[in-house]
């Protein structure tokens, strides 16, 4: 049996597939898929051994001009690739026009979610066959439970596994006990951490004798990794790489504090202990997902807003470090303090690495 899988975004969207993909695979052990994903994050589905071929996409790119995109040779050489089979199903595992536009593109049964319980209802116009998952659970759980019912197979809720091949990530396998990653790019203005409390729970991490790396994916992120680590010769501003790159930087390292971002999302994908810090999204609904992994969620009363743009219109919060004042902002990230931030982590670590 094939089948195709549609998720091209994001890169935490793309993981959150992946359980799915293993439960399927142990129940059909003839089942083999393909994987339609955007171009920059081709690798992840590749590290499945059940992915047989990954396709890439380039949707970001192509919108940046309809015009020529419509008379594109390389979009008409993604539609003849993505024809050049016949699936079993398709299963649009992301519920968004554009995906739904990519199953229907393709040669076989779409499946997909209904129009009660999908992100864009539009995007059912597209599939043969829909199934309602509740939207209260967490994002995981409802692609598996549309993989279950799609290829008809049970699986253990309580049991998660990414299935990754991280022979794949890193042929080495070599752990440093005392070096950290410290995730802090995300996408929303919203979802940043305060920069003077990046700076203080590296050095609060530094004096516990850990090492801590910076990893960065634009010129904006490079500058905040360079403040971070400015004047704090154990914190490291890698350089950049792709994300094969970091996802080994990722899996050599002890553990991960990270903002709610798709990299978080990796880490604990390769089963790394990982603390996400949360103010505007809900880590029920799409938070880290798997063992070892601590959430801190804001307690102020408009967490989780889930806005791009932040709405608080209560008193100014400040806080201090190193003897200059500084706004919290966000305002829902005050009750993340780094102190408490690490005696948290903290629990994460093996005992003798505290030590």
């Amino acid at each position: 049996m094939r089948v195709l899988i549609v998720k091209v975004s994001s890169l935490g969207d793309i993981i959150h597939t992946l359980p799915a993909v293993t439960d399927a695979h142990r129940a059909h052990r003839g089942l083999s898929f393909d994987w339609v994903v955007e171009e920059n994050f081709v690798d992840v589905p590749s590290w499945h051994p059940a992915v047989d071929r990954v396709i890439p996409v380039a949707i970001r790119r192509w919108r940046r001009n309809l015009w020529r995109t419509a008379l594109n040779r390389e979009v008409r050489a993604f539609k003849k690739t993505l024809q050049t089979e016949r699936y079993d199903l398709v299963i649009d595992a992301q519920g968004l026009i554009k995906s739904g536009i990519i199953s229907r593109m393709s040669r076989g049964l779409t499946i997909g979610l209904s129009n009660h319980t999908i992100r864009e209802p539009l995007a059912t116009l597209f599939y043969n066959k829909r199934y309602s998952v509740p939207w209260k659970d967490h994002a995981v759980d409802r692609i598996r439970q549309l993989f279950s019912r799609a290829l008809k197979h049970d699986y253990d809720k309580d049991e998660i596994n990414y299935g990754l091949d991280t022979s794949l990530v890193d042929a080495e396998s070599t752990v440093n006990h005392k070096q950290l990653i410290f995730l802090h790019g995300t996408t929303w203005a919203t979802k940043h951490w305060p920069e003077s409390y990046w700076r203080h729970l590296a050095y609060i991490a530094t004096e516990s004798g850990y090492s801590v790396l910076l990893p960065w994916g634009n010129e904006a992120e490079r500058q905040r990794a360079e403040r971070v680590a400015a004047g704090n010769e154990q914190v490291t501003v890698l350089e950049r790489m792709p994300l094969k790159g970091v996802a080994r930087m990722i899996y050599r390292s002890a553990g991960v504090i990270a903002v709610d971002t798709g990299l978080g999302h990796l880490a604990a994908a390769l089963s790394k202990p990982t603390l996400s810090l949360y103010g505007p999204t809900n880590p029920g609904l799409s938070g880290t997902f798997g063992h070892q992994q601590i959430h801190m969620k804001s307690n102020l009363n408009c967490s989780p807003c889930v806005k791009k743009v932040c709405s608080y219109s209560g008193p100014g919060v400040s806080d201090a470090f190193q003897g200059q004042q500084f706004a919290v902002e966000p305002p829902c990230f005050a009750s993340h303090q780094p102190e408490t931030v690490w005696t948290q982590f903290e629990k994460l670590l093996p005992v003798n690495a505290t030590s």
